[in-house]
Order: structure tokens, then sequence, then C-alpha cells
């Protein structure tokens, strides 16, 4: 019978013949959640033998990962900056690229500050969530066109005790929010030109819900129409955070100039990508030779 290191290193062969990153690292991740170890467990008593139904569970895992399905899918959850978060199929999968738009807003806001919060696409609410984590006087809305997403965000808010403060709505990015504002205007748009889906990973190209990927031909549809809709909603002097793709910072950034945003910048992500594009709304009667 398979122990938990003869489990761990046949899983992790597998995952490498099937091309996986990190097959090492995945392996052990299925097996916890397999046979219900965890790390120190496994290095304390590695020649533990697995029940059959541990086992089973184990092979089932492998074969979906060996079939490139996300194995925060398999796994049902996903960790994203300092929380975890369930994912299925219908969110993009949080990535810690994303969590670059944490570091560009949170020093804008004291711990014990009051403010407003929108999340525009809000997927897994995992942007939201952590900020509304991190700043407990804070409140959210966020937005998505997805009823199956904001189900997903609705048990992540209510299994982190978020739900008395984040709101969730359907909805077309602003429309329908009317007069209202916010102090902070958050999102992680579709971004990737159509052309360049076919190439992306696997995990991605076949498993992600392609309505939170495919940015138009040239990846900036949505930022296109988010641009003035981020401006029209913020309050004067709001801050706002966009993630974008690879070569799209000048693009950006000009659209965010043209709908009156300013002291904008971009930030790298660890890899030193530019990843995130942050501004300002200026406050009433500021012109942009003033800004």
């Amino acid at each position: 019978m398979a122990t938990l290191v003869s489990a761990w290193t046949a899983a992790g062969r597998r995952l490498d013949v099937a091309g996986v990153d990190s097959p090492v690292i995945e392996a052990r991740l299925l097996l916890e959640a397999a046979a219900g170890v965890s790390r120190s467990q496994i290095i304390a008593d590695p020649h533990r033998t697995l029940e059959d139904d541990q086992a089973a569970t184990l092979e089932a895992y492998l074969a979906r990962r060996e079939a490139r399905e996300p194995i925060s899918h398999i796994l049902g959850v996903k960790g994203f900056w300092k929380i975890m978060l369930r994912v299925t199929a219908d969110v993009l999968t949080p990535r810690p690229d994303t969590e670059t738009i944490l570091d560009a807003v949170l020093p804008d806001f004291a711990e014990d500050q009051r403010f407003s919060v929108l999340d525009l696409g809000v997927g897994s609410g995992a942007i939201l969530l952590a900020i509304l984590a991190e700043r407990p006087r804070a409140i959210g809305l966020g937005i998505d066109v997805s009823e199956e997403a904001l189900a997903v965000a609705r048990e992540n808010a209510a299994n982190l005790g978020l739900a008395a403060r984040a709101s969730l709505l359907r909805g077309d990015w602003t429309a329908g929010l009317g007069d209202e504002s916010f102090d902070l205007v958050v999102a992680n748009p579709p971004y990737i030109p159509t052309a360049e889906i076919s190439d992306l990973a696997p995990e991605v190209r076949d498993h992600e819900p392609r309505v939170a990927l495919d940015g138009g031909a040239d990846g900036l549809e949505a930022v296109r129409a988010l641009a003035p809709q981020i401006l029209r909603v913020l309050r004067g002097g709001g801050r706002f955070a966009v993630e974008i793709g690879i070569g799209q910072r000048a693009a950006v950034e000009s659209l965010f100039e043209a709908a009156g945003a300013g002291d904008l910048r971009t930030i790298e992500d660890l890899a030193g990508r530019e990843r995130v594009v942050t501004g300002a709304k200026k406050p009433l009667g500021q012109s942009a030779a003033s800004a």
C-alpha cells in the first residue's frame, strides 16, 4: 500500500510529466486534501499508509490536475493576500499578481479610517474582501455581470465575517449606480487580447470564465468603457486602481488622463511587470494645469 511519502513522490512525478509548473508543491497539496493531513504530519509520519478511500480520492484529484484543471478548482479554495477564498469555475482564480492592487491602495487609507470601496467585476470577492479585512471601518460594494460569480462572492463574504460591510449586486459596470460615489474604486477587468487567449496556459484558457479574460481586439475594450465610468463615480480626491496587461501602461494611463484623472502612476508586481495603474480624481475646481 502507498505511504504518505511514496504517494507524494509518485504524484509529483505524474504532475511533472503533465507539465504542471510546481509539481512537488501541488502534489503535496492534493495529498493533504485527499488524506486529511497537514504538511507537518507528512514530515513527522511519512510512512503512514493511505486508506483505500484516501488513495482513490488522490487518484481522482491527480487525474483532474493532469488534465490541467486548476488546483484551485479541485480543492475549491485559494489563498489571496491574507484571506482564504472559495473558488469555482464561475470565477477567475485569484492570483498573487492582483495583490499589487492591495499594495497600491492600502497605504492611502488609514487602518481606522471610514471610507467606501467599489469593486467592478468583483468575481470571487478577492480584492474587495481583502481590503475590508484590512480596514475594519470600510464598507464596500461589489458589482459583477455574473450571478454565479456573485453567489461565490457572497459565500466568501459570509465565511470571512464581512457580509455586513460588503454589498454585492449584479450589474454592468457602473450602470444603475445613479449619483452614488465612492472614495476608492478597484477593478481587475478583462485585458487579454482576444487573439492571445488561445496561447494561454490550459488552466486559464480552458477553465477560467472567458468573460473575465477577453479584453477585445487590443485588450483594452473594458478599460475604455471603465475609465470615464470610474471617474464619474469617484468622489473628488478619491482614488482608483486597475490591473493591466503587459505593454498596456501608456494606453491605460492615457485613457484615464483623458477621463480627468490625475496623480497617475503604474506599479509593478513582484516579478517587475507593470501591473496596476492608479490615480485620483482631481478635486472640484482643480484644473489640468494645476494638477
